[in-house]
């Protein structure tokens, strides 16, 4: 299947997307919402970029100084680095292709202000695997489980700076355990409905390296109306309203 070019609406930014890897959802824009305290001046760093759309939106929404994207296969790497030059933006945006296990060859400890991240949600050992090689990396724990990627955060985030992630309800447990074992508290979370009345199966959660114990429970994000069309938040957050 051929490459597409998407406007993201946003300050000008295109992407190229390729349909056979990855095409990024609704879970990447509203990651990126949730992040955008993010400081002036800020050092970030994004596990597992894929074809760099965390990027992208980061970059519009906060005026961070330096936005790392890593991903693991070189094909898509490279998608992203050609997204990055198609906007112009290779002076805030680099791109790693690495292991997120193996980051501390290429980092020193205590290096970033934030970590972002839309991880893979499955467990390599649960659910139907793709036959798509990228598609399956992106959805299951194939090169890097949640506790590598939580791990890694600790090693590279400086002392109480923040760790963003999206990921599937089914694992909040899961995600609460890793962070309390690696010290990183979880301080905020947000359930991501579909619509009102139904259950959330996406949460957003921003947890703090070396915190003290207080976890804050945010409003529901309702992503679609009555309707069936997206709610004003949610236009909000793409910019659309």
């Amino acid at each position: 299947m051929e490459e597409r070019i998407d406007d993201l609406q946003l300050q000008g930014l295109k992407i190229i997307q390729n349909p056979e890897w990855f095409c990024y959802g609704v879970d990447s824009v509203l990651l990126s919402d949730f992040a955008k305290d993010i400081h002036t001046g800020d050092t970030i760093i994004d596990f597992g970029c894929g074809n760099g759309i965390l990027e992208l939106l980061v970059a519009a929404k906060t005026k961070a100084k330096k936005i790392v994207g890593v991903e693991i296969q070189k094909e898509v790497a490279n998608l992203a680095k050609r997204n990055v030059a198609f906007n112009q933006l290779e002076e805030r945006i680099e791109i790693l292709q690495a292991n997120v296990k193996e980051l501390g060859k290429h980092f020193s400890q205590d290096t970033f202000d934030a970590v972002i991240s839309n991880p893979p949600y499955m467990r390599a050992d649960c659910g139907i695997m793709n036959e798509n090689k990228q598609k399956r990396i992106a959805r299951h724990e194939m090169e890097g489980a949640l506790e590598d990627f939580v791990r890694m955060s600790f090693f590279l985030l400086k002392d109480k700076k923040p760790l963003y992630m999206i990921y599937r309800t089914e694992r909040l447990v899961d995600l609460i355990a890793c962070f309390r074992q690696n010290k990183i508290e979880p301080k905020e979370i947000r359930m991501v409905q579909s619509k009102i009345g139904q259950a959330p199966q996406l949460f957003l959660v921003k947890g703090i390296k070396n915190a003290g114990v207080e976890l804050r429970m945010k409003e529901p994000l309702v992503v679609y109306d009555e309707k069936g069309n997206y709610t004003e938040e949610i236009l909000k957050i793409y910019e659309r309203n």
